[in-house]
């Protein structure tokens, strides 16, 4: 009797993970309704858990969301290297959310409850979107309970992670949550016609074959992650020409870097990245970018490669065209720096033949 109820129980356990991820090409044009291509990073990761339960339990971590401590002073060094939130409110708003669109869309729910808790070794504040994938990865588990995977399209998911992170007035874009959404490699387009019509982009996966070997560098301690506000987004609503010109180019990169992809013509990708960079160096200033990101681009293209931010700083995709001679240039460049430096793992698709039903044909 009771191997058979542990079994059963064991049995109800669902577990989801979701993946960091890495603007490759095109960010930060997916808020301008421009065009990027982003893909999932199998080196880290968060994997959230529900239970069934008597009462509806969102689970506190023990690390990231303490509220005991040795002293005062602990507590204070814990909030300047931490900030005073967790992961907790990420997934009270995602419950939030899912039920609220579920309502909207007279989507049925089963009365019951459940236990959630949550784990992540993304790196914190390396622009790897380790926020995110906590609540994607608390949609999936949502999904599977209640059993409404096949009534929520593929395409309208990122969507809900991201209005579950605004509600915390966590300010971001599309982009990454389609990425951790979809895993693989997956080109997007924000066309404004199209975003206006269904409230979404136009999600195109891709096979991550045609990416070439990537690295990433990032610091382990960052501090200096550019504490000025930037004034882009407030530019281009004005109308400002530079800011709105330089932005289309960033998006026709992402354009530009699909062909080169799809033709394997990883020299154009280099010059790409390269470009990529520059041009939101140009808009944002290096004060808004945080000099310990640009020197970690600049500790990149010492030796020769190819190097710009996965998201807005924290953390740089570097592409080493010469190979591994170019590498060990590279690692010997993080060492003296002070930066980490790891090969790039990328997931594939994450879709399973539910998901694969509902996406729009």
């Amino acid at each position: 009797m009771g191997d058979h109820q542990a079994k059963s129980e064991t049995a109800s356990l669902i577990e989801h993970r979701a993946y960091a991820r890495v603007g490759l090409l095109g960010n930060p044009s997916d808020v301008y309704f421009g065009r990027t291509i982003s893909f999932s990073l199998g080196n880290f990761w968060a994997t959230v858990c529900l239970q069934p339960s008597d009462d509806l339990v969102i689970q506190p971590h023990p690390i990231h969301d303490l509220v005991v401590f040795k002293s005062l002073d602990h507590l204070v060094n814990r909030l300047d290297s931490e900030g005073y939130y967790g992961g907790v409110r990420l997934l009270m708003a995602i419950c939030k959310v899912f039920l609220d669109y579920c309502k909207e869309n007279e989507i049925q729910l089963e009365a019951r409850n459940f236990t959630l808790s949550y784990d992540t070794n993304i790196p914190r504040q390396t622009g790897l979107s380790g926020s995110s994938a906590i609540v994607c990865a608390a949609l999936s588990c949502l999904l599977d309970f209640y059993k409404v995977r096949h009534l929520i399209k593929v395409e309208v998911r990122p969507g809900l992670v991201l209005n579950a992170e605004k509600q915390l007035g966590i300010v971001a874009g599309l982009q990454d949550r389609v990425a951790q959404v979809y895993g693989g490699l997956v080109y997007m387009e924000f066309d404004k016609e199209h975003m206006d019509t269904s409230g979404h982009g136009i999600y195109t996966p891709m096979d991550v074959s045609h990416l070439p070997p990537l690295h990433l560098v990032y610091a382990e301690n960052p501090s200096d992650s550019g504490k000025v506000h930037s004034t882009v987004r407030q530019r281009w609503l004005n109308g400002d020409e530079f800011i709105i010109s330089s932005m289309t180019e960033v998006a026709n990169i992402a354009l530009e870097g699909r062909t080169a992809l799809l033709e394997k013509d990883y020299t154009k990708l280099a010059a790409l990245m390269n470009r990529n960079f520059d041009f939101r160096r140009s808009m944002f200033g290096d004060d808004a970018l945080g000099a310990l990101n640009i020197e970690m681009v600049e500790v990149a293209r010492s030796v020769g490669a190819a190097s710009k931010f996965t998201g807005s700083g924290g953390a740089v995709v570097v592409f080493c065209p010469d190979g591994p001679s170019q590498v060990k240039l590279l690692e010997d460049a993080c060492q003296k720096a002070g930066f980490k430096l790891e090969p790039i793992q990328v997931v594939p698709s994450l879709l399973n033949e539910v998901d694969l039903q509902t996406l729009s044909k």
